[in-house]
């Protein structure tokens, strides 16, 4: 079988040929028919590290269908359609049984697309996100970044009911985006200042959230500038990773928020799985509008160099495995 490998020298994704793995009894094997890259963790801390990749680490979330039952497996069968935490590669043996990831995979609901189950992932931590910021009808939301993790943040809080979510983001493919999926507001950072746009849109008050879903370049400045746009007493979840630098915290500025980094109740995650499938069948949550580009797995390295280098293309970016 073939899988992505990512072997000693920055920017080096190949495709090996192995052994299609053997199944223990609490394990599924599945053949992939699609699989969604990470711009986040698959980029920064696997694509441009000069050393070599742990191929299990080679990506988070895959779609494809039960090829094998492990004997003391009940909830699959053979064909059933599934998501997956699993790498990139032909075929996987995913643990089902004692997994420490739960549930580690799903039967997609029927009539949802291979391609958006590859968001089941993201969308559970999505979820999960936003119920700890316990978002209502009253608030008024801000959510730095209009990424994967944004936009999916952007949308799970819709749904979740907050009263008015408005994002920021200085790209014009993620501004246009996020008017398609039904955010309230956008503001577009490249055409002024976000604060003084957020102070404006809610009377001098600021936001009663702010989410930090920038991470990268750009996080340690959005994370200066979400303490500014916050209001007393408000909340600022920090979501972004990969800065590369400290994040500047004013004791001036934070005195009286409420400051909580990316944390998930885990025991909320079958919970919040199931809620994601509900979301993702119904439209609710629209992931698969944010595919720009698909990639037949044997061109997974100009996959890679796309959203590497040319960001501003970019939202999700796949992998096809099912010829």
């Amino acid at each position: 079988m073939k899988r992505i490998a990512k072997p000693a020298g920055a920017y080096n994704i190949v495709v090996e040929e192995v052994e299609t793995p053997a199944i223990a009894p609490t394990e599924i094997l599945i053949r992939a028919e699609c699989s969604l890259i990470s711009r986040g963790s698959e980029i920064w801390r696997r694509y441009v590290r000069e050393e070599a990749i742990d191929h299990r680490s080679m990506g988070y979330s895959l779609v494809g269908r039960v090829a094998e039952v492990g004997a003391e497996v009940e909830e699959f069968k053979t064909g059933d359609l599934v998501a997956a935490l699993a790498p990139h590669a032909e075929y996987v043996a995913v643990e089902v049984g004692a997994s420490q990831h739960k549930p580690a995979a799903v039967r997609l609901p029927a009539g949802l697309s291979p391609e958006a189950g590859t968001f089941w992932p993201l969308g559970t931590s999505s979820v999960l996100w936003m119920w700890e910021t316990e978002a209502g009808p009253d608030d008024v939301m801000v959510i730095q970044g209009q990424g994967l993790v944004g936009s999916g943040c952007m949308q799970a809080a819709k749904a979740q009911g907050a009263g008015r979510v408005i994002g920021i983001d200085a790209l014009p493919l993620r501004c246009e985006l996020a008017r398609e999926l039904g955010i309230d507001e956008v503001i577009d950072a490249s055409a002024g200042d976000p604060v003084a746009q957020v102070l404006e849109l809610t009377d001098g008050r600021g936001a009663d959230i702010v989410v930090e879903a920038v991470g990268g370049r750009a996080g340690a400045q959005a994370f200066a500038e979400a303490q500014d746009m916050l209001k007393r007493g408000g909340l600022l979840q920090v979501l972004g990773l990969y800065e590369n630098e400290p994040l500047p915290l004013y004791s001036e500025k934070i005195m009286g928020k409420r400051l909580i980094g990316s944390y998930l109740d885990a025991s909320r995650r079958p919970e919040g799985s199931a809620r994601t499938l509900e979301l993702l069948a119904t439209n609710q949550i629209q992931f698969a509008k944010m595919i720009t580009h698909r990639f037949p797995y044997t061109e997974a390295a100009a996959a890679f160099d796309l959203l590497y280098n040319r960001l501003g293309e970019t939202m999700a970016v796949l992998l096809v495995w099912d010829n």
